[in-house]
């Protein structure tokens, strides 16, 4: 059995038969949750049935496809409903992530979102105490009326708030291995009460902490360390944020429930291209991009579970928009007017039934209005890029993380991972260009390594910036060597005769900064704060002595992340005695204070390094000043 053979569970559900289990019962959980997920399981329309054993079943009712109550789960053993069966299968399955219905008990927020229709800006956020001062200040989206003071949580929220805190430091403090399903249930318990108290974004972040730490655990090869870090500052970061900050960058921690499609009246769109989208958890599907006369970008998707089998028939299938009979390969070649439009903050076009659609006459990426998208400088797109995919950019934000290029191939480079195209853009910046996905049903890779062969070769190309000390994109499409056409790189398959020359050199990898292996001081810091993740807080504090990397640290010109460093490190390790000689309980929150302040300081100087490596560079190679 897997997590996703369950249905959803309501975090609520299960915090209570967590909660109502016995301290015995307690202690046996994780035990049950892990024999549980080897029994076989069968569903029936709403119902999925667990085999627990020879003799006794097990049994979740979803009608609308989540368990929304506790005696949605059933169990048939003798100590039942008091048995631990419940909670485990509760604890096996995924938590679902939905709004609860409107209460009465919390009055309606007397601040609004500025932007009601259309993304709002996304708002940096502030760290607690210990911050580098080097973070950008809160920058606030509106200004407040003068005659009335800004709206401030209310004590309902801020209670809320510090139990966000707690449980997001008590996993901290424990590390995955020790954040089992007890733990996790008073993530549960207070994202659930958070949902209440009209607090969606710390709530979502709870259950995202929730998410990464069952995938850990599970040992699902998806999971990433960096996801959890940054999962846990979010959670961490809002939660200190809402008893601090007040009016609209209260409104931006607070987040959104929903992210509703807006009315957006008649568009005129342009094709741009089309990417496969496969996903860890088993979905597949397309994506078409289309852009407006004001160069808009907006997205049409079709994505389901079927992986990447799923993914190539898609995108000959027609799009889900009005009645055109375009696929989602045409659009991404073609033009469309539309009528009755929604769209979302994040871009995407719904397929409402008011939505009425055409056909219409497409444009070349050298046409108007497309062209202008090429027009913006590299480093500008950078910016605005690494603003949309920022670890802790406001979910409610919006933007584009896609950049597009003029290039010049200059082969293949050996890189620690593999094999990447390097390439040369506006103001002599050398750009590494990988590929959005390895599977071999898609056209990615192949297509990568033949353009490796043609050096020289000049292409507009569209990317998706991936963050890095260095500049690098996935590559998605680009305009035929040929120069007839585009080509989409997941789904069209370049020929060798369609390359002007069939050979060329593997160049050596450039310098980066940081070191001969690429590497930033900085990762000295970063180091810590993931090892945190894992182990806890008592693990770190055993790693020694930290005086020579702080000393790199301060040599490199980093003199906040060799204070942040040792802070963290010596918090990790300080445990206080009583009058007996006895260990005093460790200062939880302390700890996390200076975890959050070193977590959020080396993704703003990362992201501050990404930014630095695609200003334009002199012709020695130097960057200008």
């Amino acid at each position: 059995m897997t997590a996703a053979q369950l249905p959803p569970v309501a975090p609520e559900v299960t915090a209570t038969l967590v909660e109502d289990l016995s301290p015995r019962l307690r202690k046996r959980l994780d035990a049950a949750v892990t024999k549980l997920a080897a029994r076989p399981t069968h569903r029936d329309g709403d119902t999925v049935t667990i085999a627990v054993d020879d003799e006794t079943e097990l049994r979740l009712h979803a009608p609308g496809g989540v368990v929304a109550t506790v005696g949605a789960i059933s169990c048939g053993c003798l100590l039942a409903p008091a048995c631990v069966h419940r909670a485990a299968a509760a604890c096996a399955a995924p938590a679902a992530d939905q709004a609860p219905p409107p209460t009465a008990p919390e009055p309606a927020p007397t601040a609004v979102d500025p932007h009601p229709d259309g993304p709002t800006t996304p708002t940096p956020a502030t760290a607690p105490v210990g911050t580098p001062a080097t973070e950008p200040a809160p920058t606030p989206d509106a200004v407040p009326d003068a005659d009335s003071p800004p709206e401030v949580a209310s004590p309902d929220q801020r209670a809320v708030a510090g139990a966000l805190w707690s449980a997001g430091a008590a996993v901290l403090e424990a590390g995955v291995d020790g954040a089992g399903a007890v733990a996790q249930a008073a993530l549960l318990r207070a994202a659930h009460t958070a949902r209440l108290r009209q607090l969606p974004r710390p709530a979502s972040a709870a259950l995202s902490v929730v998410t990464l730490l069952r995938a850990a655990r599970a040992g699902d090869p998806s999971y990433r360390t960096t996801d959890l870090v940054t999962a846990l500052a979010e959670l961490l970061g809002t939660a200190h944020r809402v008893g601090t900050v007040s009016g609209a960058e209260l409104a931006a921690v607070r987040g959104r429930a929903r992210r509703p499609y807006s009315p957006d009246g008649s568009l005129r769109l342009y094709g741009l291209f089309t990417e496969p989208v496969v996903t860890d958890s088993g979905h597949g599907g397309a994506r078409t991009w289309v852009a407006g006369p004001d160069g808009r970008l907006c997205t049409v998707g079709d994505v389901a579970p079927g992986g990447a089998g799923r993914a190539l028939g898609v995108a000959d299938r027609a799009v889900r928009l009005g009645d055109t009979a375009l696929t989602h390969r045409e659009l991404g070649r073609a033009g469309l007017a539309v009528s009755g439009a929604t769209v979302s903050p994040d871009g995407r076009l719904g397929a409402g039934k008011g939505v009425k659609a055409v056909t219409a006459r497409g444009a070349a990426w050298t046409e108007p209005p497309l062209a202008a998208l090429w027009d913006t400088p590299p480093a500008e797109q950078a910016a605005r890029a690494l603003r949309s995919v920022s670890r802790y950019a406001d979910p409610a934000g919006g933007g584009s993380d896609l950049l597009f290029l003029d290039v010049e191939l200059l082969g293949a480079v050996r890189e620690s991972g593999g094999t990447c195209l390097l390439a040369r853009c506006a103001g002599g910046v050398p750009v590494r260009l990988t590929a959005a996905d390895d599977d071999p049903a898609l056209a990615h890779r192949d297509n990568l390594m033949l353009l490796a062969t043609a050096p020289g070769t000049r292409l507009r190309i569209i990317g998706r910036l991936v963050p890095a000390l260095h500049p690098r994109l996935t590559l998605l499409a680009c305009t035929h060597p040929t120069g007839e056409g585009t080509i989409d790189l997941g789904f069209d398959r370049l020929r060798r005769a369609d390359l002007p020359d069939p050979s060329a050199p593997v160049h050596p990898a450039p310098p980066q900064p940081g070191g001969p292996r690429g590497e930033s001081p900085l990762h000295l810091l970063e180091r810590r704060v993931e090892q945190t993740v894992p182990a806890g807080r008592a693990a770190l504090g055993m790693l020694g002595d930290v005086t020579g990397e702080a000393h790199r640290l301060r040599r490199a010109g980093l003199p906040t992340a060799a204070g942040l460093l040792t802070a963290l490190c010596a918090s990790a390790a300080q445990r206080g005695r009583d009058l007996f000689g006895r260990l005093l309980p460790a200062d939880t929150d302390g700890f996390a204070t200076h975890w959050l302040a070193a977590a959020r300081y080396t993704a703003a100087v990362a992201e501050s390094l990404c930014a630095a490596a695609w200003e334009p560079r002199e012709p020695t190679g130097r960057r200008t000043a």
